[in-house]
Parts: C-alpha cells; structure tokens; sequence
C-alpha cells in the first residue's frame, strides 16, 4: 500500500515521524520510524531520516507493506474432548491454554491442536488465526469451550450467541461472604477508560451485560457461587463480580494484588455447562465439564478452614 501526502505551509517544520503519525491513522509512531529506517518513506524521492523535518510542498511517498498473517502450524496434542460430531467439538480447556494465535502465543493454542485433531476441518469465518472459534473463553479460565467444524455451523451457533440463547454456567469462587442466596447483576460493560487490558462497568460506553449469580457453598471468607451469563461481554464475570465487591479469588487484574493461595494461576472460573441447540438435528443439548482437580483441591481446602 502506497501513501502519499503534500506538506502544507501549517505542516512544515515538523519532524517526518511525528507528521506521518498524524497522518497514517492506525499506525504506530515506532512502526512508521522502521519504515524510515528501511527506506520506504521517500520525500521528494529520497529516503530521509526520523529526524528530518518537513518543508511546505515536500511531496511523501510512504511505501506500507502487506500485513502477512503468520502460517499457523497443526501441532499434536492431549486434548480434552467432551463431545465430537462433524459439525462441531466441544472440548474442556485447561488452565493456562489460550485459545488462538496472538502476538507472543503462536503455538500452543487450542487453535494449534485442534488443526491436528481436525484435520483442517474447521470454520473459516473468524480467518486463518481463528479457525472454527466463535466464542473463547480467558487464559486462566478452564471448561467447556465449542469450535466449530464448518461455515454452516459457525452460523447457527454466532446466530444463537447473538441471541443470548446459549447456556452458559460457570463456577467460581470469589472473595467475601455473599449473604444473599441469589443477585442479578445488571451492569454494562466497556473498556476501562485508562487501563487499556481492563475492562469495567462503563454506564456511559459499556455494552449490555448481566449476570446472574447463585450461592452454592459459604465459608469463612469466601463464597462458591454459580454465574449463570445472559449476555456474554469481555472478562463479564471477573468484571461483574468485583463491581460488587467480591472479585474472583486468584483474579490479579481484577482483584487484590497478592492471592492468599500460593500457586494459584489466575481467577477461580470454570465454564462448567454449554447448552445449545444443534445446527444439524435442531435439537438441544447440554454438555458439562468437571471441576478441575485445583478447583476441587481449594474447595477442600476452604471446607476445611
């Protein structure tokens, strides 16, 4: 991709970097100065410096190259799967798998051992680095996770998430007691407004979000609970839970800065049931994931204080 741009008698004197940042929205400051450095920004059509200072009229070429998304390599694993037909797979995810390809998480992913498992059959709607994905759940949260094996079925199951029709209950265990035996927690949510990894109740730019929360066990300090989502909006439970003041026991972004447990990685969160209606039969089904063996290993623990 080729921009290109005239200075104007306002613009000069401004360094080339700082112009082409004002200029070149979505890219960044750092990303435009290597574009400099290799040459791909000429002016007048010569290749000048970060710390060249533009003049009125200068005439800008500035040469973008092709985002190129990276091959995504099928890797053999163990995955944990609850139920397979060939329009979709449910698999229970472990603690501390993330979902798809990122940036700094290229390999490992659900995504990479699904590939192998699947053999390529997986949705392409979500593009290369999401194939089959249509909902994910956090890094540190375990459970029922459904991928997709075909466009059609990415449909119906998107068409169903969109609706708010899909089951979804999660364990947890968060801090505090809970008195009450049932809340509702009805509260938007958005990007926080100066912590770019949070998320927040935003009344003013937040999305609909609820919650609904049942008690299954008190003790001394804490409370096992059920979240039942109605909507299903970024990080919602951690978000919700610690808008009431019982944030999610291991939870540091959203939670107290130290975890009374030691080698407690991450929130309490577990998608134990999915629920949903098949995109071939029509008919609904629900499919549940077990407590992990942390998560029963601290409840004992709690039981016993």
């Amino acid at each position: 991709m080729n921009l290109c741009f005239v200075v104007s008698e306002e613009e000069q004197d401004i360094r080339i970097d700082k112009y082409l940042t004002d200029c070149c929205h979505g890219l960044s400051r750092s990303f435009l100065q290597k574009l400099l450095k290799s040459g791909n920004v000429l002016v007048d059509g010569k290749p000048v410096k970060s710390s060249y200072q533009v003049s009125e009229g200068n005439q800008i070429s500035c040469q973008v190259p092709e985002a190129v998304e990276p091959e995504i390599l099928a890797e053999p694993m163990d995955l944990d799967i609850l139920y397979e037909d060939p329009w979709v797979i449910l698999v229970n995810k472990p603690k501390g798998m993330v979902v798809h390809p990122a940036a700094g998480h290229l390999s490992g992913t659900l995504v990479n051992g699904l590939m192998y498992h699947c053999r390529g059959q997986l949705s392409g709607i979500n593009g290369v680095l999401r194939p089959g994905i249509v909902h994910r759940i956090d890094m540190d949260t375990t459970g029922v996770l459904i991928v997709c094996k075909n466009d059609v079925s990415h449909q119906h199951i998107a068409a169903q998430l969109k609706e708010h029709s899909v089951t979804r209950r999660y364990q947890a265990i968060v801090h505090g007691v809970i008195k009450e035996d049932s809340i509702t927690i009805d509260a938007p949510i958005g990007r926080h407004p100066t912590e770019r990894k949070k998320m927040s109740v935003n009344q003013k730019n937040g999305k609909h979000a609820v919650t609904h929360v049942t008690v299954l066990e008190r003790f001394q300090n804490y409370t096992y609970i059920e979240c039942r989502l109605e909507t299903g909006r970024t990080h919602q439970i951690r978000v919700h839970m610690a808008s009431v003041h019982h944030p999610l026991l291991g939870d540091l972004l959203y939670g107290p800065g130290r975890c009374p447990f030691q080698n407690l990685q991450g929130q309490t969160l577990h998608a134990g049931i999915l629920g949903f209606i098949h995109p071939e039969s029509g008919e609904y089904m629900e499919v549940t994931a077990t407590l992990p063996e942390y998560f029963e290993t601290l409840l004992h623990k709690l039981r016993s204080l």
